[in-house]
């Protein structure tokens, strides 16, 4: 590890991986340094993905894909079940990957293209000068060293606590915090090709739960639910533990982690002077679903980009680095997050018996293709019941 590079990139996650692969590709020095002592654990993730968005950044490897996904099966409170198949889903169902195996392929991918990496090395502070990021205290065996960069990349995660220490508010609602637990659960009986979610106030109080194969008997069984939801005896472990219970009263829980994932906007400005802020740190999640792998992979590779872009002008204030913050907003994934903030908080707002009467009605359509402007004009046409409640959505997703 030196004390100068190009790029300090804090966090190993996808974000960071790719962010170090791009910009060590073009012949820049970068260095990735990961709290944790081992890359990809623990699992903080339902480690699913789209089979494009996986293949727009990574190659797949039978090393870490889990599993394959042919179909999606959404169930309601009353139990009805609505069913996408991949064709109709149009990439929405792809893979489970292995998220320990993965993320190390990426780092390792990084590694190869000339990043450096330093593991079980905490961020513990950011140097500036003049209110500019310039690099980061870095402790490691109980050792500080200052290592000063042109821009500092963070990608550390959900909690993001080195972008609060630059000055960036990056406080979350507790109602936008999704508490979540998962547990794998092996020998249990599942279709090892569909995905899973479970919806309704009394299964997953404004969230969902998840069952995402990992093979023939084996299955990232989750849960999210609003932070304003969580309290003792209803937390999301409660609620999780007795749907496996009832579900996989058989089953063997081999893993157990919790977490909290963001379902707000993102933050109101991704940049600073010497500072790009990528993946869950710039809370870029899918606010619907809670998905981030691919927005995490899209930004750290934007952010390299940006920044390869300003150390060649010579030119690292916010100015020169808004461009990354313009341009995801503008790309299909920003507009993504911001068309499905809005279906998210209109979907908190459903009773359980509304929701019955959405998928109940949703399972009778056969779509040739799948998009969610294009199923909710059908559930009005076959519902109109439903008008008043999903006019207003219908308007937000055009």
């Amino acid at each position: 590890m030196k004390t100068r590079y190009d790029f300090l990139i804090v966090g190993g996650g996808p974000a960071g991986a790719i962010a170090a692969r791009t910009a060590a590709k073009a012949g820049h020095s970068v260095l990735i340094a990961e709290k944790r002592p081992a890359i990809g654990a623990p699992v903080r993730c339902a480690e699913g993905i789209g089979m494009d968005s996986l293949a727009e950044f990574v190659d797949p490897k039978p090393c870490f894909i889990s599993a394959e996904m042919q179909r999606a099966s959404i169930v309601a409170p009353d139990g009805t079940t609505m069913v996408l198949d991949s064709e109709s889903a149009g990439g929405k169902v792809g893979y489970v990957l292995d998220r320990k195996v993965f993320d190390r392929e990426l780092v390792w991918q990084a590694a190869e293209a000339g990043a450096d990496v330093a593991v079980k090395t905490r961020a513990s502070a950011p140097i500036m000068k003049n209110g500019k990021v310039c690099g980061a205290t870095l402790e490691y065996g109980g050792r500080k060293t200052d290592v000063e960069a042109d821009i500092v990349i963070a990608c550390d995660g959900v909690e993001s606590k080195f972008s609060k220490w630059c000055g960036i508010d990056t406080t979350v609602p507790l109602r936008e915090i999704m508490s979540s637990a998962q547990y794998i659960v092996t020998d249990i009986d599942i279709d090892p090709h569909c995905t899973v979610f479970c919806l309704g106030n009394e299964v997953a109080p404004q969230g969902y739960l998840w069952v995402f194969p990992k093979g023939e008997r084996t299955a990232n069984v989750g849960i999210g639910i609003s932070g304003i939801k969580s309290g003792t005896g209803h937390r999301a472990k409660d609620y999780l533990d007795t749907y496996v219970a009832r579900h996989f009263p058989n089953g063997k829980t081999i893993e157990w982690i919790v977490g909290g994932v963001s379902v707000c906007r993102p933050l109101p400005c991704t940049v600073a002077d010497g500072l790009i802020i990528a993946g869950d740190a710039a809370r870029v999640v899918d606010p619907l679903t809670g998905g981030g792998i691919y927005n995490a992979m899209f930004t750290g590779d934007l952010a390299a980009k940006v920044g390869m872009e300003a150390i060649g002008n010579n030119n690292t204030g916010k100015d020169a680095l808004m461009p990354y913050d313009t341009a995801w907003r503008e790309s299909k994934m920003g507009k993504t997050i911001e068309r499905n903030y809005h279906i998210k908080e209109y979907m908190v707002t459903l009773t359980d018996a509304k929701l019955n009467a959405i998928i109940q009605t949703a399972s009778c359509i056969n779509l040739k293709e799948f998009s969610t402007l294009q199923l909710v004009k059908e559930l009005i046409k076959r519902n109109p019941k439903l008008l008043l409640d999903l006019a207003a959505l219908r308007e937000l997703i055009r």
